[in-house]
């Protein structure tokens, strides 16, 4: 395990549709704070989120409820735990 791993979280970045749909300014401040709250968690639980699920043929991707009880939507993200730097993928946001 190098360094990197030992002292921090991975990195989050968000897929290029994620990254328009965040910049987007009709979208609303409790969808955009709570993909930025999700980012979060992904970094500091190294894409260990409580609730996710994960695809039986493809663990590494994987979803999770947005707002309350997922009322805002689901959110879907990859963990890249083989990488030379750990990350995780935030791929796609579908909004309820």
């Amino acid at each position: 395990m190098s360094e990197y791993e030992e002292e921090e979280g991975w990195p989050c970045y968000f897929s290029e549709s994620v990254a328009e749909l965040l910049a987007d300014p009709q979208v609303s401040p409790a969808l955009f704070s709570a993909i930025a709250a999700l980012s979060v968690e992904i970094n500091e639980t190294r894409g260990g989120v409580s609730g996710h699920t994960a695809s039986s043929q493809w663990p590494q991707q994987r979803r999770v409820p947005l707002g309350k009880d997922g009322v805002l939507g689901v959110a879907e993200y990859v963990v890249v735990a083989d990488a030379e730097e750990p990350h995780c993928v935030i791929t796609r946001v579908q909004v309820y």
